[in-house]
């Protein structure tokens, strides 16, 4: 992709660098003997660093959660540049139908294939937040991956508990990828079974319309009341009408399944990922949602 490609359309030269390396790496593996694919190709979208609803996860999330401007100033502080000229940069990188299918046979445990896409394909879509801020680079953009940053940790939320300084998903949100459901995953045009990663970058990118108008928009049981299929899938009862118990959660799949993982499968690996398979949005918003 030339110069003159990304001077004529910079938002679809960033959402080609992102297909062409889920095709070409061989990094987009889940190592085991197969050697088959972490992912299916990814939805992108894009929203401007001046968007308010990245002031308002202050207050929903957290005072701690950063702006697009703030990680980008922390991490370039020698340049001046408006909330207007960054661009967030999201991806959702959907689980196979392979993987699906195996999680959504389990009932307690999840499959080799789930943590594996976990470990290492998170290390997947860790090289791909390096790869794109390292073509932007090249083109002449300065750009962050925040969840890459020395500035970021997790934090206390006074609402949600562990929380993050920059939620994956909530810059999905805010990019138009996808709504939050019952159990807190991201459900998007693919389902709630992905990974998500995002860039922040001194780039003018035409924002991805939010077709929705709520954070719960896609989520059956709060679009009818009649669905709790996630919480009917959860083996430790993280989830319930209230909501999600990220504490419950959290002994589970980086406890109880981190060691499963260890013993039956060999590696150093956790995840449970049941809650997001098995569902009526596993793979797609769920029929009746959108008009």
């Amino acid at each position: 992709m030339d110069s003159k490609a990304f001077e004529r359309d910079p938002g679809a030269w960033i959402e080609q660098v992102i297909v062409d390396f889920l095709k070409t790496s061989p990094e987009n593996s889940l190592k085991n003997r197969a050697d088959e694919p972490a992912w299916e190709e990814a939805l992108v979208g894009f929203s401007s660093g001046a968007d308010p609803i990245f002031e308002s996860y202050k207050e929903h999330v957290g005072p701690f959660h950063f702006t697009p401007s703030e990680i980008f100033t922390l991490t370039f502080p020698e340049i001046q540049a408006s909330p207007g000229e960054l661009t967030v940069i999201s991806w959702v990188l959907p689980q196979r139908e392979v993987t699906k299918a195996d999680n959504r046979a389990q009932d307690f445990y999840p499959s080799e294939r789930w943590v594996r896409a976990r470990f290492p394909g998170e290390d997947f879509n860790v090289l791909l937040r390096k790869h794109v801020v390292e073509r932007l680079a090249e083109a002449g953009v300065q750009a962050v991956s925040p969840m890459l940053s020395s500035h970021w940790k997790i934090e206390q939320s006074p609402k949600y508990g562990r929380a993050s300084r920059w939620s994956e998903r909530h810059a999905a949100y805010a990019c138009g990828l996808g709504t939050f459901g019952l159990c807190d995953g991201l459900i998007t045009a693919k389902g709630k079974a992905h990974r998500v990663g995002s860039v922040v970058a001194r780039v003018q990118v035409r924002p991805t319309p939010r077709p929705y108008d709520n954070h719960r928009a896609y989520c059956l049981f709060f679009a009818t009341g009649k669905c709790m299929a996630c919480a009917e899938r959860c083996p430790v009862g993280a989830i319930t009408e209230r909501g999600h118990d990220k504490s419950k959660c959290w002994a589970h799949a980086g406890g109880t399944c981190a060691q499963f993982s260890r013993e039956r499968y060999g590696f150093d690996g956790y995840g449970c990922g049941l809650c997001q398979t098995g569902v009526p949005c596993e793979s797609r918003i769920p029929a009746g949602i959108l008009p």
